[in-house]
Protein backbone atom coordinates (compact mmCIF):
# COMPACT_ATOMS: atom_id res chain seq x y z
CA UNK A 1 0.00 0.00 0.00
CA UNK A 2 1.40 3.39 -1.13
CA UNK A 3 0.71 6.69 0.64
CA UNK A 4 1.21 10.35 -0.23
CA UNK A 5 4.37 11.49 1.53
CA UNK A 6 2.72 14.89 2.12
CA UNK A 7 -0.78 14.16 3.42
CA UNK A 8 -0.70 10.38 3.91
CA UNK A 9 -3.62 9.64 1.59
CA UNK A 10 -3.62 6.20 -0.03
CA UNK A 11 -2.57 6.29 -3.71
CA UNK A 12 -2.34 3.81 -6.51
CA UNK A 13 0.86 2.77 -8.23
CA UNK A 14 -0.09 4.34 -11.61
CA UNK A 15 -0.99 7.73 -10.13
CA UNK A 16 1.52 10.62 -10.49
CA UNK A 17 -0.36 13.19 -8.37
CA UNK A 18 -2.10 12.97 -4.97
CA UNK A 19 -5.85 13.02 -5.44
CA UNK A 20 -6.28 14.89 -2.18
CA UNK A 21 -3.53 17.46 -1.86
CA UNK A 22 -2.72 17.63 -5.66
CA UNK A 23 1.02 17.51 -5.18
CA UNK A 24 3.22 15.56 -7.53
CA UNK A 25 4.33 12.30 -6.13
CA UNK A 26 8.11 11.54 -5.86
CA UNK A 27 9.61 9.38 -8.58
CA UNK A 28 11.40 7.22 -6.02
CA UNK A 29 8.22 6.51 -4.11
CA UNK A 30 8.48 2.79 -4.92
CA UNK A 31 12.00 2.51 -3.47
CA UNK A 32 10.94 4.29 -0.27
CA UNK A 33 8.15 1.79 0.39
CA UNK A 34 10.45 -1.20 0.04
CA UNK A 35 12.98 0.32 2.36
CA UNK A 36 10.32 1.15 4.96
CA UNK A 37 8.78 -2.29 4.77
CA UNK A 38 12.15 -3.89 5.32
CA UNK A 39 12.69 -1.91 8.52
CA UNK A 40 9.20 -2.86 9.97
CA UNK A 41 9.86 -6.54 9.36
CA UNK A 42 12.82 -6.60 11.81
CA UNK A 43 11.02 -4.65 14.54
CA UNK A 44 7.94 -6.91 14.85
CA UNK A 45 9.62 -10.11 16.20
CA UNK A 46 11.44 -8.04 18.79
CA UNK A 47 8.22 -6.47 19.97
CA UNK A 48 6.44 -9.85 20.18
CA UNK A 49 9.34 -11.41 22.03
CA UNK A 50 9.41 -8.54 24.50
CA UNK A 51 5.72 -8.84 25.15
CA UNK A 52 5.99 -12.60 25.77
CA UNK A 53 8.90 -12.17 28.15
CA UNK A 54 7.08 -9.42 29.98
CA UNK A 55 4.00 -11.62 30.28
CA UNK A 56 6.09 -14.48 31.66
CA UNK A 57 7.75 -12.23 34.19
CA UNK A 58 4.40 -10.78 35.25
CA UNK A 59 2.90 -14.27 35.55
CA UNK A 60 5.84 -15.53 37.56
CA UNK A 61 5.72 -12.55 39.90
CA UNK A 62 1.96 -12.97 40.26
CA UNK A 63 2.32 -16.68 41.03
CA UNK A 64 5.05 -16.01 43.55
CA UNK A 65 2.94 -13.40 45.26
CA UNK A 66 -0.07 -15.75 45.38
CA UNK A 67 2.08 -18.63 46.61
CA UNK A 68 3.56 -16.48 49.35
CA UNK A 69 0.08 -15.36 50.34
CA UNK A 70 -1.18 -18.95 50.32
CA UNK A 71 1.70 -20.06 52.57
CA UNK A 72 1.06 -17.19 54.92
CA UNK A 73 -2.62 -18.12 55.17
CA UNK A 74 -1.66 -21.77 55.68
CA UNK A 75 0.73 -20.88 58.53
CA UNK A 76 -1.95 -18.79 60.18
CA UNK A 77 -4.32 -21.72 59.80
CA UNK A 78 -1.85 -24.02 61.55
CA UNK A 79 -1.65 -21.58 64.45
CA UNK A 80 -5.43 -21.66 64.71
CA UNK A 81 -5.34 -25.46 64.75
CA UNK A 82 -2.89 -25.47 67.66
CA UNK A 83 -5.27 -23.13 69.47
CA UNK A 84 -8.14 -25.54 68.72
CA UNK A 85 -9.87 -22.86 66.61
CA UNK A 86 -10.87 -25.33 63.93
CA UNK A 87 -13.53 -23.27 62.13
CA UNK A 88 -11.19 -20.30 61.75
CA UNK A 89 -8.41 -22.63 60.62
CA UNK A 90 -10.72 -24.18 58.03
CA UNK A 91 -11.50 -20.78 56.55
CA UNK A 92 -7.82 -19.90 56.34
CA UNK A 93 -6.95 -23.19 54.65
CA UNK A 94 -9.74 -22.60 52.13
CA UNK A 95 -8.38 -19.14 51.35
CA UNK A 96 -4.90 -20.61 50.93
CA UNK A 97 -6.29 -23.07 48.38
CA UNK A 98 -8.05 -20.18 46.60
CA UNK A 99 -4.67 -18.50 46.20
CA UNK A 100 -2.89 -21.68 45.18
CA UNK A 101 -5.12 -24.35 43.70
CA UNK A 102 -2.60 -27.18 43.80
CA UNK A 103 -1.72 -26.58 47.47
CA UNK A 104 -1.99 -30.27 48.58
CA UNK A 105 -0.87 -29.64 52.15
CA UNK A 106 -3.60 -27.06 52.62
CA UNK A 107 -6.12 -29.42 51.00
CA UNK A 108 -5.25 -32.20 53.47
CA UNK A 109 -5.47 -29.79 56.38
CA UNK A 110 -8.83 -28.56 55.14
CA UNK A 111 -10.15 -32.12 55.04
CA UNK A 112 -8.83 -32.78 58.54
CA UNK A 113 -10.58 -29.65 59.80
CA UNK A 114 -13.87 -31.16 58.69
CA UNK A 115 -12.97 -34.24 60.70
CA UNK A 116 -11.91 -32.16 63.71
CA UNK A 117 -15.16 -30.19 63.61
CA UNK A 118 -17.07 -33.48 63.44
CA UNK A 119 -15.19 -34.67 66.52
CA UNK A 120 -15.95 -31.41 68.30
CA UNK A 121 -19.65 -31.90 67.49
CA UNK A 122 -19.55 -35.45 68.87
CA UNK A 123 -17.95 -34.23 72.08
CA UNK A 124 -20.64 -31.59 72.45
CA UNK A 125 -23.22 -34.34 72.00
CA UNK A 126 -21.51 -36.42 74.69
CA UNK A 127 -21.70 -33.41 77.01
CA UNK A 128 -25.43 -33.32 76.43
CA UNK A 129 -25.64 -37.03 77.28
CA UNK A 130 -23.73 -36.26 80.47
CA UNK A 131 -26.27 -33.62 81.46
CA UNK A 132 -29.04 -36.16 80.86
CA UNK A 133 -27.15 -38.75 82.99
CA UNK A 134 -26.82 -41.08 80.00
CA UNK A 135 -23.30 -42.01 81.02
CA UNK A 136 -22.85 -45.16 78.98
CA UNK A 137 -24.17 -43.49 75.82
CA UNK A 138 -21.71 -40.66 76.37
CA UNK A 139 -18.79 -43.05 76.87
CA UNK A 140 -19.71 -45.10 73.79
CA UNK A 141 -19.83 -41.96 71.68
CA UNK A 142 -16.48 -40.74 73.04
CA UNK A 143 -14.82 -44.12 72.40
CA UNK A 144 -16.14 -44.29 68.86
CA UNK A 145 -14.92 -40.76 68.24
CA UNK A 146 -11.45 -41.61 69.51
CA UNK A 147 -11.28 -44.66 67.24
CA UNK A 148 -11.57 -42.38 64.19
CA UNK A 149 -8.16 -40.88 65.03
CA UNK A 150 -6.20 -44.12 64.95
CA UNK A 151 -4.76 -43.42 61.51
CA UNK A 152 -3.64 -39.88 62.35
CA UNK A 153 -0.71 -38.45 64.30
CA UNK A 154 0.91 -35.14 65.10
CA UNK A 155 0.51 -32.30 67.60
CA UNK A 156 -3.02 -31.47 66.46
CA UNK A 157 -4.05 -35.10 66.91
CA UNK A 158 -2.54 -35.21 70.39
CA UNK A 159 -4.48 -32.10 71.22
CA UNK A 160 -7.75 -33.70 70.09
CA UNK A 161 -6.94 -36.88 72.00
CA UNK A 162 -6.35 -34.81 75.15
CA UNK A 163 -9.70 -33.13 74.63
CA UNK A 164 -11.40 -36.49 74.18
CA UNK A 165 -9.68 -37.83 77.31
CA UNK A 166 -10.86 -34.82 79.30
CA UNK A 167 -14.45 -35.47 78.22
CA UNK A 168 -14.16 -39.14 79.08
CA UNK A 169 -12.77 -38.32 82.53
CA UNK A 170 -15.61 -35.88 83.17
CA UNK A 171 -18.21 -38.52 82.29
CA UNK A 172 -16.52 -41.25 84.35
CA UNK A 173 -16.12 -38.98 87.36
CA UNK A 174 -19.79 -38.05 87.29
CA UNK A 175 -20.78 -41.69 86.78
CA UNK A 176 -18.69 -42.88 89.75
CA UNK A 177 -19.99 -40.07 91.97
CA UNK A 178 -23.59 -40.95 91.16
CA UNK A 179 -22.95 -44.66 91.79
CA UNK A 180 -21.47 -43.96 95.23
CA UNK A 181 -24.66 -42.19 96.25
CA UNK A 182 -26.50 -45.52 95.88
CA UNK A 183 -24.41 -47.16 98.66
CA UNK A 184 -22.93 -49.97 96.54
CA UNK A 185 -21.98 -53.35 98.01
CA UNK A 186 -18.40 -54.58 98.23
CA UNK A 187 -18.39 -56.18 94.76
CA UNK A 188 -19.71 -52.98 93.21
CA UNK A 189 -17.12 -50.96 95.13
CA UNK A 190 -14.33 -53.04 93.63
CA UNK A 191 -15.56 -52.25 90.12
CA UNK A 192 -15.98 -48.58 90.96
CA UNK A 193 -12.40 -48.49 92.26
CA UNK A 194 -11.01 -49.49 88.87
CA UNK A 195 -13.24 -46.91 87.17
CA UNK A 196 -12.17 -44.16 89.56
CA UNK A 197 -8.47 -45.11 89.35
CA UNK A 198 -8.60 -44.83 85.55
CA UNK A 199 -9.64 -41.17 85.80
CA UNK A 200 -6.47 -39.13 85.46
CA UNK A 201 -7.57 -35.95 87.23
CA UNK A 202 -6.97 -34.40 90.63
CA UNK A 203 -10.72 -34.38 91.30
CA UNK A 204 -10.79 -38.18 91.09
CA UNK A 205 -8.01 -38.76 93.64
CA UNK A 206 -10.06 -38.22 96.84
CA UNK A 207 -12.92 -40.31 95.42
CA UNK A 208 -10.52 -43.13 94.57
CA UNK A 209 -9.03 -42.97 98.07
CA UNK A 210 -12.48 -43.05 99.67
CA UNK A 211 -13.49 -46.16 97.71
CA UNK A 212 -10.20 -47.89 98.50
CA UNK A 213 -10.59 -47.07 102.21
CA UNK A 214 -14.08 -48.59 102.21
CA UNK A 215 -12.71 -51.79 100.68
CA UNK A 216 -9.86 -51.88 103.22
CA UNK A 217 -12.22 -51.44 106.18
CA UNK A 218 -14.63 -54.07 104.92
CA UNK A 219 -11.78 -56.50 104.27
CA UNK A 220 -10.26 -55.88 107.71
CA UNK A 221 -13.56 -56.47 109.50
CA UNK A 222 -14.39 -59.67 107.61
CA UNK A 223 -10.88 -61.10 108.01
CA UNK A 224 -10.81 -60.23 111.71
CA UNK A 225 -14.11 -62.08 112.21
CA UNK A 226 -12.63 -65.21 110.64
CA UNK A 227 -9.46 -64.80 112.69
CA UNK A 228 -11.48 -64.74 115.91
CA UNK A 229 -13.13 -67.98 114.79
CA UNK A 230 -9.66 -69.47 114.18
CA UNK A 231 -10.53 -69.79 110.49
CA UNK A 232 -7.06 -68.76 109.43
CA UNK A 233 -7.21 -69.84 105.78
CA UNK A 234 -10.48 -67.99 105.21
CA UNK A 235 -9.02 -64.91 106.88
CA UNK A 236 -5.94 -65.10 104.65
CA UNK A 237 -8.01 -65.39 101.49
CA UNK A 238 -10.06 -62.34 102.47
CA UNK A 239 -6.94 -60.25 103.13
CA UNK A 240 -5.25 -61.40 99.92
CA UNK A 241 -8.31 -60.38 97.94
CA UNK A 242 -8.37 -56.99 99.65
CA UNK A 243 -4.68 -56.43 98.88
CA UNK A 244 -5.47 -56.75 95.18
CA UNK A 245 -7.33 -53.46 95.48
CA UNK A 246 -5.10 -51.84 98.11
CA UNK A 247 -1.62 -53.38 97.75
CA UNK A 248 0.02 -50.63 99.80
CA UNK A 249 -2.41 -50.82 102.72
CA UNK A 250 -0.42 -51.02 105.94
CA UNK A 251 -3.60 -51.98 107.77
CA UNK A 252 -4.10 -55.12 105.68
CA UNK A 253 -0.45 -56.15 105.48
CA UNK A 254 -0.22 -55.83 109.26
CA UNK A 255 -3.34 -57.96 109.68
CA UNK A 256 -1.88 -60.52 107.30
CA UNK A 257 1.21 -60.78 109.51
CA UNK A 258 -0.99 -61.12 112.59
CA UNK A 259 -2.97 -63.94 110.98
CA UNK A 260 0.23 -65.82 110.15
CA UNK A 261 1.51 -65.47 113.71
CA UNK A 262 -1.82 -66.43 115.26
CA UNK A 263 -2.03 -69.48 113.02
CA UNK A 264 1.45 -70.65 114.01
CA UNK A 265 0.66 -70.06 117.68
CA UNK A 266 -2.66 -71.85 117.45
CA UNK A 267 -1.25 -74.82 115.57
CA UNK A 268 1.63 -75.10 118.03
CA UNK A 269 -0.76 -75.04 120.98
CA UNK A 270 -3.06 -77.46 119.21
CA UNK A 271 -0.16 -79.83 118.61
CA UNK A 272 0.75 -79.65 122.29
CA UNK A 273 -2.84 -80.37 123.24
CA UNK A 274 -2.88 -83.34 120.89
CA UNK A 275 0.33 -84.62 122.36
CA UNK A 276 -1.00 -84.11 125.87
CA UNK A 277 -4.24 -85.78 124.93
CA UNK A 278 -2.36 -88.69 123.47
CA UNK A 279 -0.25 -88.95 126.63
CA UNK A 280 -3.35 -88.69 128.76
CA UNK A 281 -5.13 -91.24 126.64
CA UNK A 282 -2.20 -93.60 127.04
CA UNK A 283 -2.27 -93.13 130.78
CA UNK A 284 -6.01 -93.57 130.87
CA UNK A 285 -5.71 -96.69 128.79
CA UNK A 286 -3.11 -98.03 131.20
CA UNK A 287 -5.38 -97.20 134.15
CA UNK A 288 -8.41 -98.73 132.45
CA UNK A 289 -6.46 -101.86 131.66
CA UNK A 290 -4.45 -102.21 134.90
CA UNK A 291 -5.90 -100.09 137.69
CA UNK A 292 -9.52 -99.43 136.76
CA UNK A 293 -10.94 -100.81 140.04
CA UNK A 294 -9.63 -100.21 143.51
CA UNK A 295 -10.55 -102.04 146.69
CA UNK A 296 -12.32 -99.86 149.19
CA UNK A 297 -12.85 -102.43 151.93
CA UNK A 298 -13.07 -106.15 152.67
CA UNK A 299 -13.97 -107.91 155.92
CA UNK A 300 -14.94 -111.29 157.28
CA UNK A 301 -17.99 -111.76 159.50
CA UNK A 302 -20.33 -114.50 160.65
CA UNK A 303 -24.00 -114.60 159.87
CA UNK A 304 -26.74 -115.67 162.30
CA UNK A 305 -26.17 -119.30 161.40
CA UNK A 306 -22.49 -119.04 162.14
CA UNK A 307 -21.46 -119.22 158.52
CA UNK A 308 -18.36 -117.30 157.45
CA UNK A 309 -19.25 -114.28 155.29
CA UNK A 310 -16.75 -112.30 153.19
CA UNK A 311 -18.02 -108.88 152.08
CA UNK A 312 -16.46 -105.76 150.69
CA UNK A 313 -16.63 -102.70 148.46
CA UNK A 314 -14.80 -101.56 145.32
CA UNK A 315 -14.73 -98.29 143.36
CA UNK A 316 -14.17 -97.61 139.67
CA UNK A 317 -11.33 -95.21 138.95
CA UNK A 318 -11.51 -95.89 135.22
CA UNK A 319 -12.41 -93.25 132.64
CA UNK A 320 -14.80 -95.58 130.87
CA UNK A 321 -17.47 -98.05 132.08
CA UNK A 322 -16.17 -101.38 133.42
CA UNK A 323 -18.17 -104.59 133.90
CA UNK A 324 -17.99 -108.19 135.10
CA UNK A 325 -15.78 -107.14 138.01
CA UNK A 326 -14.50 -110.12 139.99
CA UNK A 327 -12.62 -109.95 143.28
CA UNK A 328 -10.33 -112.94 143.91
CA UNK A 329 -9.32 -113.42 147.49
CA UNK A 330 -7.63 -115.98 149.76
CA UNK A 331 -8.77 -117.16 153.20
CA UNK A 332 -6.16 -118.18 155.71
CA UNK A 333 -5.79 -118.75 159.39
CA UNK A 334 -4.02 -116.42 161.72
CA UNK A 335 -0.94 -118.53 161.54
CA UNK A 336 -0.87 -118.33 157.74
CA UNK A 337 -2.52 -121.63 156.86
CA UNK A 338 -4.40 -121.21 153.60
CA UNK A 339 -7.95 -122.39 153.71
CA UNK A 340 -9.08 -121.60 150.19
CA UNK A 341 -9.13 -119.11 147.35
CA UNK A 342 -12.32 -117.77 145.88
CA UNK A 343 -13.64 -115.31 143.38
CA UNK A 344 -16.81 -113.25 143.77
CA UNK A 345 -18.48 -110.85 141.29
CA UNK A 346 -19.33 -107.28 142.16
CA UNK A 347 -22.80 -105.89 141.87
CA UNK A 348 -24.04 -104.02 140.00
CA UNK A 349 -22.44 -105.71 137.04
CA UNK A 350 -21.34 -102.42 135.37
CA UNK A 351 -19.74 -99.47 137.05
CA UNK A 352 -19.27 -96.02 135.49
CA UNK A 353 -16.34 -93.78 136.44
CA UNK A 354 -16.31 -92.98 140.18
CA UNK A 355 -19.17 -95.39 140.91
CA UNK A 356 -18.87 -98.03 143.68
CA UNK A 357 -19.95 -101.67 143.77
CA UNK A 358 -20.28 -104.34 146.51
CA UNK A 359 -19.48 -107.96 146.75
CA UNK A 360 -20.44 -110.64 149.29
CA UNK A 361 -19.91 -114.39 149.59
CA UNK A 362 -21.00 -116.85 152.31
CA UNK A 363 -18.84 -119.88 153.00
CA UNK A 364 -20.94 -122.71 154.35
CA UNK A 365 -18.16 -125.31 154.61
CA UNK A 366 -15.70 -123.38 156.75
CA UNK A 367 -15.66 -124.28 160.42
CA UNK A 368 -13.60 -121.31 161.48
CA UNK A 369 -14.92 -118.25 163.18
CA UNK A 370 -14.50 -114.92 161.53
CA UNK A 371 -12.14 -113.79 164.23
CA UNK A 372 -9.81 -116.65 163.44
CA UNK A 373 -9.62 -116.04 159.70
CA UNK A 374 -7.84 -113.44 157.60
CA UNK A 375 -8.81 -112.36 154.07
CA UNK A 376 -6.26 -111.32 151.49
CA UNK A 377 -7.32 -109.98 148.07
CA UNK A 378 -5.09 -111.43 145.41
CA UNK A 379 -6.43 -109.58 142.39
CA UNK A 380 -9.40 -107.86 140.83
CA UNK A 381 -10.37 -108.42 137.20
CA UNK A 382 -12.82 -106.60 134.91
CA UNK A 383 -13.81 -105.99 131.32
CA UNK A 384 -14.17 -102.78 129.33
CA UNK A 385 -16.46 -102.12 126.40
Amino acid sequence: MLHCPYCGTSIKEDESYCIKCGKKLPEDRFNRVKKKVGKQFWKLPAIVTGCVLLSIVLLYVTLEIRTAKAKDLYNKGEEKVLNAEYQEAKELFQKAIDYKHNFNQAQHSLEFMDHALSIRASLEESTQFLKEKKYQAALDLINNTENTLKDFDGPAINQLIDEIAANRNAVKLKQVTESLKKEPNIDQLKILLWDAASIDTEEAEPITKDIRDQIINYTYTRANEQLNKKQFNDAKLIVEDGLKYAPKSEKLTSLQTTIDKEQVSFETAQQKRIEQAMTSATKEQQVNENDAVELVSIKTTSDDQGNLVVKGKVKSVATIPVNSIMVKYRLQTKDGHELLTNGVYVYPDELYPDESGNFEFTHFDIDYKAKDVETDVEKITWYTD
